[in-house]
């Protein structure tokens, strides 16, 4: 009986942002220790399953960094790293694809619909709906130019296909890659992909979970909003540096494109979505005009 009593409790609290956020959009960016660990893989499975349920849009976007680390060196293939994007030969194309187009991808669906949820699994190849082009040139940290590679950016988004999706009442669960104007595969890093999906939907919050609580001060406190006059001031101040800078862009970069809100949150903490989303104080940061 407690437990019901605390679940409805739970429920009536939530209840006015599933009427503010009725039929809005939600783009969330997938990765990190939640697809690693077996409770937070499930936690957010049945998360996603709920906000549809309730009303919402939900669109997930997946990493799988790991994973892919983890077959090349199951094959012996030695992956390198520049700026945090990998350098992808065809070899390696052929891994990512095997891995975030394949296995990642439908068991991410399996686990969604296993909650109740209609997902269904595409890539940037399903309909060409991620156009990109190759990242020409990449620099070292010892500053030499190397060629990454079959590394991509995102050039379009076909929103088209993603609306009737959700419109029939699916969950897109989307592979980070893109397709060339040649048709050959892209790797393109997948808060990237977010970031430009939510803009390409005008969705009302794009949700990075990451690994860390958030974006932090000098004192390492956790800030809970920013703007971008804000970002502008801790970059220009050393506080914000490393890999939170493209992350804390991605989000700018949505806004920019018309996204209500950006939102950077830790995916270690189970409900990481829903207690962001459902509750006044959030548990991350999130990035305003």
């Amino acid at each position: 009986m407690r437990e019901l009593i605390e679940k409805a409790n739970v429920l009536q609290e939530a209840l006015p942002y599933i009427r503010r956020f009725h039929g809005q959009t939600f783009v969330i960016k997938y990765g990190g220790h939640a697809m690693v660990d077996a409770t937070l893989r499930n936690g957010f499975a049945r998360d996603i399953a709920l906000l549809k349920y309730v009303g919402l849009n939900p669109v997930v976007v997946h990493g799988g960094g790991p994973q892919i680390d983890a077959m090349l060196a199951a094959m012996g293939v030695v992956s390198e790293r520049i700026d945090g994007l990998r350098v992808t030969d065809d070899r390696t194309m052929e891994v990512v694809e095997m891995v975030l187009g394949g296995k990642l991808n439908q068991e991410i669906v399996s686990l969604i619909s296993q909650h109740g949820g209609r997902a269904i699994g595409l890539t940037g190849k399903d309909a060409n709906f991620l156009r990109g082009t190759r990242i020409p040139l990449m620099k070292t940290k010892k500053g030499v130019e190397v060629d990454p590679g079959r590394v991509g950016d995102i050039t379009s988004v076909d929103a088209d296909v993603l609306r009737k999706l959700v419109d029939a009442g699916f969950v897109p669960v989307i592979a980070p890659i893109a397709v060339d104007e040649n048709g050959r595969s892209l790797n393109v890093n997948a808060d990237t992909v977010a970031g430009h999906v939510a803009a390409a939907l005008k969705a009302e919050k794009l949700v990075l979970m990451t690994d860390v609580e958030g974006v932090k001060d000098g004192e390492k406190n956790l800030i809970p909003s920013l703007t971008a006059a804000r970002v502008a001031s801790l970059r220009e101040s050393g506080v914000l540096a490393g890999g939170m800078i493209p992350k804390v862009q991605c989000g700018l970069d949505a806004i920019a494109g018309g996204v209500g809100k950006a939102h950077i949150i830790d995916g270690r903490t189970e409900h990481a979505v829903l207690l962001e989303i459902f509750t006044d104080s959030g548990i991350g940061t999130e990035i305003t005009r």
